[in-house]
């Protein structure tokens, strides 16, 4: 039996987890629940699945979190902050971590998720993004299991042996293939951009995502982190990483080797695909994920990504081969811009562009503490609203 905490529970990747875990009850049990402001339906998981403790990140929701919870006749004990949090991600009976927070604030409780041992199940590419010589540090001094849930590295992890202590050209790969929808705009006229609303922006074609991850999606910036999260996970060059569009989102990522093999791990887009494998690993089991038919698909299209289109990709890649701050304030100023394009204060276009201004004000800092990279991004935001 494994003893889980997940992070983020209210979200799709939580509650996609929950689905899973409640499909192998002999398997797993929940020890936490955690939520930033949802406690209507933190409560309502915590129903169902009885967890010992539930953390909410508003303080005000504590009250009315533990009142409902009360009237369920449960004695799950209510807590708030973000030391509640890193706490129930480094809580002793826990054997394994679902690190589902958006954005920057996820890095606190997953390193300290790193730092007890945990296996970390990875869904918070910012903990990476931001930190990634530390972060990696404290999984390897600490004996941690890394397992991505992104379907991409999570695809790439299926592809890859293990061990291989040699790393990449050890293992006989030449290079890692990370595909990507294209979202929304893929064919749209480069003309159109600016005029793009919140609401076509979050309409994915193929996943159904939370609004920040649609909008990265959309501008392709999400493949963007991607990329520098591949280069940490699988210890790889920005050089070794390649992206290509696959609108139809069923090859998730490949893996070329030196003989010219290429693997690749395909799948209907269904996050629960990489939930479950990244739950019973090296096991399989169930996820309730429809079979693939290919001979219904009938076709996979692949092209090159459009950078004109798509800026920020460039950016990012640009962000990784740099080094130091810029990654971490390439993924801070990318949170600021995409927050203001969703409340309609900049256009879809201004996002590349804040971003690029606070990666000149700021990328030449150094970040190699904990310390450190939380005041880079501190002032990384405050260049991007400056920017706006």
């Amino acid at each position: 039996m494994k003893c889980l905490t997940i992070l983020g529970a209210t979200g799709t990747i939580g509650r996609n987890t929950l689905d899973v875990v409640a499909r192998h009850p002999d398997r797993f049990t929940v020890h936490a629940l955690t939520a930033h402001s949802d406690w209507e339906r933190l409560a309502e998981l915590c129903r169902e699945h009885r967890p010992s403790v539930a953390v909410i990140g508003k303080g005000d929701a504590v009250a009315p979190l533990a009142a409902r919870l009360r009237e369920f006749g449960l004695t799950t004990e209510v807590r708030t902050g973000a030391d509640s949090l890193a706490e129930v991600a480094a809580a002793p009976e826990v054997d394994a971590v679902m690190a589902a927070i958006v954005g920057a604030a996820g890095l606190l409780p997953t390193l300290a998720a790193a730092r007890a041992g945990k296996r970390v199940l990875l869904a918070n590419k910012e903990a990476l993004v931001m930190s990634g010589a530390l972060f990696m540090d404290a999984v390897h001094k600490h004996g941690a299991e890394l397992v991505p849930i992104d379907s991409e590295h999570n695809a790439v992890f299926q592809c890859l042996p293990h061990p291989r202590p040699n790393g990449l050209a050890g293992a006989g790969i030449r290079r890692i293939v990370l595909t990507a929808s294209g979202g929304p705009f893929r064919d749209a006229p480069v003309g159109t951009l600016d005029a793009v609303t919140p609401e076509q922006a979050v309409a994915h074609p193929n996943w159904v995502m939370g609004k920040k991850i649609s909008v990265d999606s959309a501008t392709m910036m999400n493949k963007g982190l991607e990329v520098i999260e591949a280069c940490w996970l699988f210890d790889a060059s920005p050089e070794q990483v390649e992206v290509v569009v696959h609108p139809q989102s069923i090859v998730h990522s490949m893996v070329e080797f030196a003989d010219g093999s290429v693997l690749a791990q395909l799948g209907n887009p269904d996050m629960r695909t990489p939930i479950a494998h990244a739950l019973a690993w090296p096991d399989r089991i169930d996820a309730g994920v429809a079979r693939l038919d290919l001979t219904e698909l009938a076709r996979l299209d692949f092209r090159a990504p459009d950078h004109e289109r798509f800026p920020c990709l460039q950016i990012a890649f640009d962000a990784q081969a740099a080094g130091g701050a810029a990654p971490a304030v390439l993924n801070a100023a990318n949170e600021i811009a995409v927050g203001a394009f969703l409340a309609r204060r900049i256009r879809f276009t201004d996002i590349s562009r804040v971003i690029r201004t606070a990666l000149d004000a700021l990328a030449s800092r150094s970040a190699d503490g904990l310390d450190e990279i939380l005041a880079v991004d501190r002032d990384a935001r405050a260049a991007a609203e400056a920017a706006l």
